[in-house]
């Protein structure tokens, strides 16, 4: 789920203090169905409900925080939260930076979405649209197709609705949705499967908040209530534990 090109964050961050009293997730809130803000104004989507969760078997006392997607690592290291649970797929090169969690959601198809009629070809040989920094940016730099990159998950979806791209590459389920309201303006052109799973990111520093965590994860994955809650949020093409 979302991903990608850190290793410049590595240099001149300062680690700090472990974690306080209060354990603060951090969130993008703005990529829906893992994390959105709904109409009262609060945090919700999946990652919410696994959050809140993991908070209650693991007896810590949560708070949630909102942070833009670009900005989201560099602000754990600083101290402003402390974990990202904000659809963040574990990859070698984040893991230079902070650390992780075991899974809490296996791989979630990618779809590469398009104006319904647009020949696949533009995959390979249009320009792509991506959220700047996630893996699926890194999937698109790394072929022949031109890559253009937004802070945003939904500024993606709108430079293909207005002619700015060609096609979006971004997590399945939350391209799904758009498909769906769409009215057939926009369908799934291609899938492919991208990451290791979503952990829960950490400090380097925070190995106590980083096992009690694990344990809350492993729990509620044997009691199946992760799965309850991943089938309630996802299609039923999503993969469960």
């Amino acid at each position: 789920m979302k991903k990608t090109l850190l290793s410049a964050l590595a240099a001149g961050l300062i680690a700090v203090p472990a974690m306080a009293d209060t354990v603060r997730m951090g969130t993008e809130g703005a990529y829906p169905p893992y994390n959105f803000v709904n109409d009262a104004g609060e945090i919700d989507g999946y990652e919410r409900h696994v959050g809140d969760l993991l908070c209650e078997v693991a007896k810590l006392d949560c708070t949630w925080v909102k942070n833009d997607w670009d900005s989201i690592i560099p602000n754990l290291v600083g101290g402003n939260y402390d974990t990202i649970i904000a659809g963040m797929s574990i990859t070698a090169e984040r893991d230079e930076v902070i650390d992780f969690t075991q899974a809490y959601l296996p791989p979630d198809p990618s779809f590469y979405v398009a104006l319904a009629g647009t020949d696949p070809s533009v995959i390979t040989a249009g320009i792509v649209a991506a959220q700047t920094n996630t893996i699926q940016a890194g999937e698109v730099a790394k072929g022949s197709a031109t890559l253009v990159e937004f802070a945003s998950p939904d500024e993606t979806v709108a430079a293909v609705k207005n002619g700015e791209a060609d096609a979006v590459l971004a997590d399945g389920a939350f391209l799904q949705e758009a498909v769906d309201a769409s009215n057939g303006e926009l369908v799934v052109i291609e899938t492919v499967l991208l990451g290791g799973g979503i952990g829960i990111g950490v400090r380097e520093s925070d190995g106590e908040l980083k096992a009690k965590l694990n344990a809350a994860i492993d729990t509620i994955k044997a009691d199946g209530r992760l799965n309850a809650l991943i089938t309630e949020w996802f299609s039923a093409d999503q993969a469960v534990y």
